[in-house]
């Protein structure tokens, strides 16, 4: 059995992967954040070296989608982080449900 990223209780059929939960998701998303924009610095490095125009029309296309790549895991980690704080959120609101209440 184990949590899932709601908090509820499953059976663990499969091994763990990079989405059990939000914070693996997110991990996951930061990593790849980080080599989009390692592969960003070098794609700049080479279009600053002399280069065929074609080559560099190419490199500039690479650069663009990249840049694009970057921004849509930026928004995605900002989702995961809005995701886990509402489960936190929910989760703090069903504890007070569930205490009962001192007379």
């Amino acid at each position: 059995m184990q949590r899932t990223a709601l908090g509820t209780t499953a059976v663990a059929n499969e091994r763990e992967t990079p989405f059990d939960s939000i914070e693996s998701a997110q991990q996951f998303v930061e990593l790849l954040v980080e080599a989009v924009e390692e592969a960003r610095r070098e794609v700049e490095s080479e279009m600053a070296n002399p280069q065929p125009e074609r080559r560099l029309e190419a490199l500039r296309l690479v650069s663009y989608k990249l840049a694009t790549l970057s921004n849509r895991l930026n928004s995605s980690a900002r989702i995961l982080n809005d995701l886990r704080m509402l489960r936190r959120l929910l989760f703090r609101e069903r504890t007070l449900e569930e205490e009962p209440a001192e007379h």
